[in-house]
């Protein structure tokens, strides 16, 4: 099991649970050092003062707000330490919710709460009892490393977990990002979703980091010695805008030939012909004349 990261309690009403949090995922990325290639010698970051150009100890830095390029506020720990943070050792529910009224876009990090010793066995049973019962999650506020962080209390295998989650004005408006208005055909539609149903699976579990294995393989591989094996080339896709319909039709029989059916069932019998569709065409605006905003010597910080 992973070590604790955090101690402290559940409290929702006059209920208080004990628990230990716990991180629930795991990262297996490879991770690299930075190395003189020289004499494969390692590169180690040192810390200096941008002023005086001197190397400083970890005992002579301190944090600082900036302000402006020429104005940072010190803040000490001693001033952090005494902020107001009553979520500081308990995980505060605030409210209850639907959980598919919660955005995905906003979950963050996942954590496995652990009851801490038999007092808190009977209450934490309470809680997970009641939220599989109703459906509904628990919105919940608590501090981790000296910030205060909004969460999300749910249920996985008998087990509560906590994703964080982002503060709504944490989360960037789209709306720039999405094209034009276009024309699409009826049978385009119905193409995408028979090809939606070729590729539709209830088990997800089976997918992993081809890209993590065949570098665990190069490493290997030259720890011993060896010439490493030539990685498998895949055919580039072009970049060039392709007939909708050709591409799912051929995307369609792909899918089917990757799953193993074949004669009849590779035939695309599920996209009908193509049918021109009347759409309302819209007249094009005028692109909104961009404003400037106007600068500031400083930033502020962002509200809770």
């Amino acid at each position: 099991m992973p070590s604790v990261v955090w101690s402290g309690s559940i409290s929702f009403g006059l209920v208080t649970i004990p628990i230990r949090l716990l991180v629930a995922t795991e990262d297996h990325s490879i991770r690299f050092r930075r190395i003189h290639l020289e004499d494969m010698g390692l590169i180690r970051n040192r810390k200096v003062c941008e002023l005086d150009g001197e190397e400083v100890t970890s005992d002579e830095i301190g944090k600082g707000y900036e302000l402006s390029k020429d104005n940072v506020i010190p803040i000490s720990d001693d001033e952090l330490a005494d902020m107001p943070l009553p979520t500081a050792k308990a995980i505060d529910v605030v409210a209850f919710v639907d959980r598919s009224s919660i955005d995905p876009i906003r979950l963050g990090d996942a954590y496995y709460l652990e009851p801490a010793g038999e007092v808190a066995d009977k209450p934490y049973t309470l809680l997970r009892k009641a939220l599989e019962r109703s459906s509904k999650a628990a919105v919940a506020k608590y501090a981790l490393r000296g910030r205060e962080r909004l969460g999300l209390l749910s249920i996985r295998d008998d087990v509560m977990t906590l994703h964080q989650m982002h503060w709504a004005d944490e989360i960037r408006n789209p709306a720039e990002l999405t094209p034009p208005e276009v024309e699409l055909d009826e049978g385009e539609i119905e193409g995408a979703l028979a090809l939606m149903d070729t590729m539709a699976l209830d088990d997800v579990s089976g997918f992993h980091d081809e890209y993590t294995e065949a570098l665990t393989k190069l490493i290997e591989a030259k720890a011993d010695g060896k010439t490493p094996a030539a990685p498998r080339t895949e055919e580039k896709r072009s970049g060039q805008v392709v007939d909708l319909m050709s591409a799912l039709e051929q995307s369609v029989q792909q899918a089917k030939h990757t799953r193993g059916e074949t004669g009849e069932d590779a035939t695309v019998h599920s996209i009908p012909a193509r049918k021109k569709t009347t759409a309302k065409k819209t007249t094009k605006k005028s692109p909104a004349k961009k404003t400037s905003a106007k600068k500031t010597s400083g930033r502020k910080p962002r509200s809770a």
